[in-house]
């Protein structure tokens, strides 16, 4: 028990941050905008900041939309140097089950152009 405690008392925290997963379009990557509100240096006004971070997804669980925690690790690839933490929230998915919007009802019609032969 006490060598478990030592242990995870000698450990540095990581960094940790939390954004929305915009991209998942990589194998194994994710993207995550971070948004931070600070005030302008000049105006002491309020501005919103964002920056996106690439994440290591290893079992690919997150989706887009959905709210991550994302942990600082050693360099994965050029960009990548943050794992998921874990998925905070779900996005809401949206279903239209809709017969005239499905792939087999596809009412268009292809139309060729024959280009005409000059003699």
């Amino acid at each position: 028990m006490a060598a478990e405690q030592a242990a995870a008392e000698s450990k540095p925290n990581k960094n940790e941050k939390v954004g929305e997963v915009v991209s998942t379009k990589m194998a194994k990557t994710i993207v995550v905008e971070v948004t931070r509100r600070v005030a302008h240096p000049v105006y002491k006004r309020i501005v919103i900041k964002r920056k996106k971070f690439y994440a290591h997804d290893e079992q690919q669980s997150a989706k887009p939309g959905d709210v991550v925690r994302i942990i600082e690790c050693r360099p994965l690839s050029k960009l990548k140097r943050w794992e998921l933490g874990e998925v905070i929230r779900r996005a809401v998915q949206v279903n239209i089950e809709h017969p005239a919007l499905a792939a087999s009802a596809d009412t268009r019609v292809k139309k060729t152009l024959k280009k005409k032969s000059k003699k």
